[in-house]
């Protein structure tokens, strides 16, 4: 028996060691993505001249692939490329958070905060709590993936661990655990409305809630956080070993008296900053709640929670720049945000190509038609009770692979299996769980996720030659432990039957 499990490690040892090196050994990620993009131009030309096309479930439509190399395409490619660039989500997004990361970063304040956060919390936690952190990120828009990952890695670092496995943690917690969460997120109104539509499909008067898979959700949370935690300390660290790199850890040495001003000039600006936004957003009628309903979901709140993000930083940051003297004029501010931009080039250069093998492949319509195809492939096995669940999950898993938006996925899925569940007895809140854990476990393994060349770029801050191939060989068994699981989780629940939110039943039964 100890001969097996030795054999196994060893085994996967290997593989992760060979998908590393496979995956370092191609071109720069920049280079990568441009090469990608040009094969999706001579993918298109090919399936377009053999007329590839799908049937779309919702509304019937003929979908088509539309060819890049034709001359509508060369146009939309030449018309498209700077637009691509400029409205691909995460650029804005990570920049607009790193003038206010900028600030704490250059001032001091976030070495500070990690130095008060190594001293005083319990090292035997600080995984967990990484993971913990990353899967209540959720809630918080893209915060997560801006701040924690990198806060994470420097964590690490600073304890004497390896960055790399810092940043797979919250990773795993913020994109892999991305189904998972404490609380009701952004993307819950989202997909259960998506589930609505396409179950009154059968049942015109059914009604779901944002939290029908609450229940479910919270259970998860507790699962990945064991799991990540587990993950990170048994497998993934002691394959990463000892970090062997340029970047030196922050010295462990007691809070100065100065810093602690700094520390309380800058808690003081935060809870003034917190009272502001609070007073913006809880009473009836606030200016960030939706003008429409009166409402938090859907409000300019959560639209722009990244410019929350930024002020929280910002703000704190020139509190604490101002008591430890480090900031005596707005020059000296607006330096620490161009200090810390400059280490940004390289992330701007890889998400210009990023977008466009991105978009490219968005305009193509080879994404739908593999999601369409995929499901017409699970539909034809004619599989049924926990097994047809199980196919599901993995089906959501692989389309992830190839689309990186949920919402989108579920778009295209929802009029397909939501309805087709419903008639095998299967409510649709199960049919939505199913899809959100196939779609959360390979999150951090598929450079088609919006963030992945941001996580890169984070890597590769501490070892030049980390590139994607160490990024996916690193996050592969997150991926795994992931799904085992989730699917043993989700198979314990379906035979005791315990509902997977409020309203949110496992079985379908209309009578």
């Amino acid at each position: 028996m100890k001969n097996t499990i030795s054999y196994i490690k060893n085994l996967f040892s290997k593989s992760l060691l060979i998908i590393e090196k496979i995956g370092n050994s191609l071109p720069h990620p920049a280079t990568l993505f441009a090469i990608l993009a040009v094969l999706v131009m001579i993918i298109s030309a090919i399936s377009s001249y053999w007329e590839v096309q799908a049937i779309h479930p919702s509304d019937g439509s003929v979908i088509k692939v539309t060819n890049l190399l034709s001359g509508d395409g060369l146009r939309w490619i030449y018309t498209n490329i700077f637009k691509n660039f400029v409205e691909f989500p995460p650029l804005g997004i990570v920049l607009t958070a790193m003038i206010g990361i900028g600030i704490a970063e250059g001032t001091g304040l976030l070495s500070v905060l990690i130095k008060a956060l190594v001293l005083v919390a319990p090292k035997k936690l600080i995984t967990a709590t990484i993971i913990f952190t990353g899967v209540m990120s959720h809630t918080a828009s893209e915060a997560g993936y801006v701040i924690l990952i990198p806060l994470s890695a420097l964590v690490f670092l600073t304890l004497g661990r390896h960055p790399l496995a810092g940043l797979a943690a919250a990773f795993a917690g913020v994109s892999g655990g991305f189904g998972a969460n404490f609380l009701i997120g952004s993307i819950d109104p989202v997909l259960a409305g998506l589930s609505q539509s396409a179950a009154q499909i059968i049942n015109p008067d059914i009604h779901l809630n944002p939290a029908i898979n609450f229940y479910f959700m919270f259970a998860s949370g507790i699962l990945i956080v064991i799991l990540g935690t587990w993950v990170t300390e048994k497998i993934v660290e002691p394959r990463l070993g000892k970090y062997d790199g340029d970047v030196t850890a922050p010295k462990l040495e007691q809070i100065t008296p100065t810093e602690k001003k700094g520390l309380i000039w800058a808690g003081i600006s935060s809870l003034i900053t917190i009272i502001v936004l609070l007073l913006l957003v809880l009473p009836d009628g606030a200016l960030l709640r939706n003008p429409s309903t009166n409402s938090i979901i859907k409000s300019p709140f959560l639209d722009g929670m990244i410019t929350a993000v930024m002020i929280f930083f910002f703000v704190p940051g020139i509190a604490y720049g101002i008591a430890v003297k480090n900031i005596k004029n707005d020059h000296d501010a607006v330096k620490h945000i161009i200090k810390f931009f400059s280490s940004m080039a390289g992330y701007i250069v890889l998400v210009f190509f990023a977008a466009q093998f991105v978009y490219f492949f968005r305009h193509s319509n080879l994404g739908i038609i593999l999601a369409i195809e995929g499901a017409d492939f699970l539909k034809s096995l004619g599989l049924t009770g926990i097994a047809l669940i199980v196919g599901f999950v993995i089906l959501s898993a692989f389309i992830n692979m190839f689309m990186g938006s949920a919402s989108a996925k579920w778009a295209i899925m929802a009029p397909v299996f939501v309805p087709m569940f419903m008639l095998l007895g299967y409510h649709p809140a199960l049919t939505q769980v199913a899809f959100r854990i196939g779609d959360s476990v390979t999150n951090v393994i598929t450079p088609m996720m919006s963030y992945f060349a941001l996580i890169v770029t984070f890597a590769e801050k501490y070892k030049s030659t980390y590139g994607i191939g160490t990024i996916i060989s690193t996050m592969l068994p997150y991926t795994v432990f992931f799904l085992i699981g989730w699917l043993i989780l989700l198979i314990i629940w379906m035979i005791t039957g315990i509902p997977l939110g409020p309203e949110g039943y496992l079985f379908y039964n209309d009578k």
